[in-house]
């Protein structure tokens, strides 16, 4: 395998940020356009939550196929091609006329955009010594985060002026310069490995098999699900509605607090990608990372859920932190490539997002059912929220308890 010079390898993750940097955007942006899409299409908390799980359904429908491909063509021919659907996707939400419309190029987007993180890191997996994967997979992270910021306040303001069908029009316009960035300024992937690590086709067919079988693999697979992948499905969704709804937030003042947990999530990943090396240094893998990060993050979102209302001052502080405190799980992502040899690490970490991203659509979409069918019984809203959540918390703690039942820290350490 070719590992890339320091300035190359700096122009390649330029060109793959800003793919990853669009994507979240797009990801996260229905947390603050939701009002005005409530209002046009008349939409109730499980409409809202469907449309918010479309992008991720799309995501996760895409992981396994991704891996392979990823892993046989590489990640520049694998993204253009990706990216191409995502136009679509943006292009058609532009211009929806009914609930469906919406929901299906959200679906698109979400497979158009489904390897702006798994291709950088399978590429990381070959042209990056391992020490800088580490830091270069948390800075991916922190790249994805600024997307989120740009989704909250400057959306916020962009949307009186122009208003929300413009916005991903335009989106749609940036999608394709980065079509075009990467299309250019990629390494050529069959110049970036040894022809031996080219799996054979049987080889192929059982790889996915020997990834769901590690004890490694399983292991981490609920705290993914509900951890990791509740975390995302409330910073992108359910953060907006909970201080609107809950906190008594405008629109306005959500999309500030919403703007603060981008931020503040920024820069927690920026502060991952210089530490990682050194933790990991003084054997503190991702492991151990979980085991300590996952009880306060749990710890913080009982206290959203037992304060309620009556916490609407401090709802976005609190969101901040149980945020801040759950990206100890993404390490994971970075952990799980590590975890195989370079010929299965698209495989890998594509299976990983997929347990991840199936994750957030049923967190997304579970958790607006579960608000519908509390006011249906007669709940008032705010402890319809506080029900939802707290079914929620529930399974983060079996997954957290699982996750110990595996063997906690105590086994397979990450290979590098």
């Amino acid at each position: 395998m070719t590992v890339l010079g320091r300035r190359q390898g700096m122009v390649v993750f330029a060109v793959l940020a800003f793919a990853y940097f669009l994507s979240t955007l797009i990801r996260a942006i229905t947390a603050t356009i939701s009002p005005a899409l409530s209002v046009e299409f008349g939409l109730n908390a499980r409409d809202l939550g469907l449309l918010g799980g479309g992008y991720f359904l799309g995501f996760a429908i895409t992981q396994l196929p991704l891996g392979h491909w990823l892993d046989r063509f590489g990640p520049r021919t694998v993204e253009v091609a990706f990216l191409a659907i995502a136009v679509a996707g943006c292009i058609g939400f532009a211009q929806a006329s009914s609930f469906s419309g919406l929901l299906t190029a959200r679906i698109l987007c979400g497979i158009g955009v489904s390897a702006c993180l798994m291709a950088p890191l399978t590429g990381y997996r070959r042209w990056l010594e391992p020490v800088y994967q580490l830091r270069s997979g948390s800075w991916m992270l922190m790249v994805g985060s600024l997307g989120m910021v740009a989704s909250t306040l400057p959306v916020q303001w962009l949307l009186p002026q122009v208003g929300w069908r413009p916005i991903f029009s335009g989106l749609a316009l940036a999608v394709v310069l980065s079509i075009v960035a990467i299309a250019w300024l990629l390494p050529s992937w069959e110049g970036s490995r040894a022809p031996q690590t080219r799996p054979a086709p049987a080889a192929a067919r059982g790889a996915y098999a020997q990834v769901w079988q590690n004890p490694y693999f399983q292991k981490l697979v609920p705290v993914g699900f509900f951890g990791y992948g509740g975390m995302l499905a409330i910073q992108t969704l359910w953060a907006g509605p909970w201080m609107t709804r809950v906190a008594g937030h405008t629109p306005a003042e959500a999309a500030t607090g919403l703007f603060w947990i981008n931020v503040c999530m920024l820069l927690t990943y920026w502060l991952w990608g210089w530490a990682n090396p050194w933790l990991a240094r003084k054997g503190y893998a991702t492991d151990r990372q979980i085991a300590v990060g996952m009880p306060i993050s749990m710890a913080l979102l009982a206290i959203l859920i037992i304060a309620g209302s009556q916490a609407s001052t401090w709802a976005a502080v609190i969101l901040v932190l149980y945020c801040v405190c759950s990206t100890t799980l993404t390490q994971a992502l970075t952990g799980m490539g590590l975890a195989f040899q370079p010929e299965l690490a698209g495989r890998a970490l594509t299976a990983f997002n997929l347990v991840v991203f199936c994750g957030v659509f049923s967190v997304q979409w579970g958790l607006g059912l579960a608000i519908d069918g509390l006011r249906a019984w007669g709940w008032p809203e705010v402890q319809a929220y506080q029900g939802a959540m707290g079914l929620y918390a529930l399974c983060c703690l079996g997954a957290y308890g699982y996750f110990w039942l595996r063997g906690g820290t105590k086994h397979l350490a990450p290979r590098q």
